[in-house]
């Protein structure tokens, strides 16, 4: 996706989801004109979000499949995870 200034071709894009990119479509062209640029600027804010998204994910994959440590800082739950498991079993719920 490129960069440039934000468009509603842009945003349509970067949403990278035909469902959201016609939710957009749909809210934008229903929108009165005192609201326009706030419907747009939600968009363009989940559109910036989704992008960010797609990046970090893209990254960790890169990372992974070197066999490098995926960036970021990570907190192991395993253990909180299995005594919560465990406290569940132990109530007959699993």
């Amino acid at each position: 996706m490129s960069g440039g200034p934000w468009t509603i071709e842009r945003i349509c894009e970067s949403l990278g989801n035909p469902v959201l990119s016609k939710r957009f479509l749909s809210q934008i062209n229903r929108a009165p004109a005192d609201e326009l640029l706030e419907v747009f600027a939600r968009w363009r804010k989940a559109a910036e979000d989704m992008q960010a998204g797609v990046a970090k994910a893209q990254a960790l994959a890169e990372a992974e499949q070197h066999g490098e440590p995926l960036p970021g800082e990570w907190t192991d739950v395993t253990e909180r995870v299995r005594d919560e498991a465990q406290r569940i079993q132990s109530r007959g719920a699993a």
